[in-house]
């Protein structure tokens, strides 16, 4: 089965460039994407069920010398990434095609979308399977340059100032990480990951953390861990909700796989273990304040996500099996609930106009549906039991308890408080977004000068303001809200809020099915992932035992290397 291994990579390059080949072809280029997606959920799945029973897959690309090779491995870590980036990219296609096939967006050139998508695709898988840094530094840069294609589609002034901005930043760790690389090979005289590990541990002391926190440093700016996380909150939320889904659940995500696997593979006995800690506290914190303080769902939702990467950061700087299984289980469920909201999210958008909460009000009522598929991935995220979310954040408090420093324990407070922060985060956006009505948002918008057409022979005293906030029966804003609002870029915001659309009569009745389907089916995954928690954590376990062995690793790759 290893000749596997190389096909989540090849199979979307190949697409892709058959696909640019069919640009007059839109029909051809999306059967095509969904037939190569599809393929890889499939071969991903072979290759978890392999690599748990018979260890890690491994292959060895070109016959180039020892130190040189290429080498590609799905051990379990790896293969269980590799298929839950392939379900959520599936996903997420498959809902940009119900979304093209209702509108094109804004004038986008939809016949790029579907290969630079599917170069997104292969230089995720090529990350989760890379057996050494270079191949790892190729992949982030293919990331690289499919998000910034991703980013700016449909050329809005908004959307090329964020793409540039986290160009400037993914360039700046892509130098970085340049230079990660030279200063590792001079010193070891490889990039293999196996190689490294037999041969960090011969160097001096000082060499090798400086080599890690060059390493470190590089994939925190990918994965958005504090102070490294500014660039993320004005990036995600300008571009298409499927761009936005998937970059939210995939693409910290790989950073994050990073930091796992050199932790491990390359430095088992850490000493930064206090720093990551740290790290992963002022995540969640700042990340999260940052969050309640957001007036725009997509902000909301970008915070919440730098927030949440501090659990995972958590779980590796541990350095423990607990930890690194928490990790695991966490990560599969966070790519999962993230993706998810940002697709509801643009099911949202679509319908209401808006994703500003100063513009919207009254889905619950008008989507029923739309709220359900909201509700429940929201409510995950907050971690309430017994959705999976609280699952995770268990197992990593857990593994918090069983390491018993003070820090760590304060860790486990942090969390907690996080934890609460965002159920007010999400709870204020049902509130003021799903609960009260229409009316009373557009209502509230008057009152505190915001635009929209007044509402004709309707009193208006239900509405009041006191210290800066306005009251109606739905929820309390703030006068600051509208300008945040208005600072997201006039070209991302109606003219009109949802009342004045719902009066005008240019409300859309219904979700396309296109985009609801796959939408939907993320949240029934979410979901399910709570059912089989029990079978997920105990593969978890068994791939964070690996990690911390590395024999299973290290045998597979250099036995197949010397042969």
């Amino acid at each position: 089965m290893n000749g596997l291994v190389p096909l989540p990579v090849l199979l979307p390059i190949l697409g892709a460039g058959v696909s640019l080949a069919l640009l007059h072809h839109p029909r051809i280029q999306r059967w095509l994407s969904l037939a190569v997606l599809a393929a890889v959920v499939a071969i991903a799945a072979v290759l978890l069920v392999q690599a748990d029973r018979h260890g890690p897959q491994t292959v060895w690309i070109g016959a180039w010398p020892e130190t040189l090779g290429i080498v590609l491995v799905a051990d379990r870590l790896a293969a269980l990434m590799l298929l839950v980036s392939a379900l959520v990219t599936l996903a997420v296609l498959a809902y940009s095609v119900g979304q093209g096939m209702t509108e094109d967006e804004e004038g986008a050139p939809i016949s790029i979308y579907h290969p630079t998508f599917l170069v997104l695709v292969a230089g995720v898988a090529n990350a989760f399977l890379a057996g050494d840094l270079f191949n790892l530094f190729v992949s982030f840069e293919m990331l690289l340059f499919a998000s910034y294609v991703l980013l700016t589609l449909g050329g809005t002034a908004t959307r090329i100032r964020a793409g540039t901005i986290y160009v400037l930043v993914n360039l700046l760790s892509s130098t970085l990480f340049l230079i990660s690389l030279a200063v590792t090979y001079a010193a070891t005289g490889t990039l293999t990951l196996a190689h490294l590990a037999e041969r960090l541990a011969a160097l001096p002391d000082h060499v090798s953390l400086m080599i890690q926190l060059l390493l470190l440093t590089t994939f925190a700016i990918k994965a958005a861990v504090f102070p490294l996380s500014f660039w993320l909150p004005d990036s995600y939320p300008t571009a298409p909700a499927p761009v936005t889904a998937v970059f939210a659940g995939l693409l910290t995500k790989v950073g994050v796989y990073a930091i796992l696997r050199i932790q491990t593979l390359l430095f088992p006995d850490s000493p930064l273990t206090d720093l990551l800690l740290w790290a992963a506290l002022l995540t969640m914190v700042v990340g999260i304040l940052g969050a309640v303080a957001q007036s725009d769902i997509k902000r909301m939702l970008s915070f919440t996500l730098v927030s949440h990467i501090g659990y995972l950061v958590l779980g590796i700087a541990l350095d423990s099996r607990a930890g690194t299984s928490g990790t695991i289980f966490y990560v599969v469920h966070h790519i999962t609930i993230q993706t998810a909201l940002f697709l509801v999210l643009g099911l949202v958008e679509r319908r209401a106009g808006s994703t500003a909460l100063l513009r919207i009000g009254g889905l619950a009522r008008i989507a029923p549906l739309l709220a359900v598929l909201f509700f429940v991935p929201a409510m995950n995220l907050a971690g309430i039991p017994p959705f999976s979310g609280f699952i995770g954040k268990v197992g990593l408090f857990q593994a918090a308890q069983q390491d018993g420093g003070w820090l760590a324990w304060t860790l486990v407070g942090g969390g907690a408080l996080t934890s609460l922060l965002t159920l007010y985060a999400v709870a204020k956006t049902w509130a003021v977004a799903f609960w009260r009505t229409p009316r009373e948002a557009h209502e509230a918008l008057e009152a505190i000068g915001g635009g929209g057409d007044p509402v004709p022979g309707h009193d208006t005293g239900v509405v009041h303001e006191h210290r800066g906030h306005v009251h109606t029966g739905g929820g309390v804003v703030s006068k600051q809200d509208i300008e945040d609002a208005r600072r997201l870029g006039d070209d991302d915001l109606p003219d009109r809020d949802f009342y004045s659309l719902i009066q005008a009569g240019e409300d859309s009745r219904h979700s396309p099915a296109g985009m609801l389907v796959p939408a939907a089916g993320l949240v029934t995954l979410s979901v399910l992932l709570t059912v089989v928690a029990g079978p997920l954590f105990a593969f978890s376990d068994r791939a964070a035992s690996d990690l911390h062995e590395r024999d299973p690793y290290l045998s597979s790759v250099l036995t197949e290397d010397r042969r």
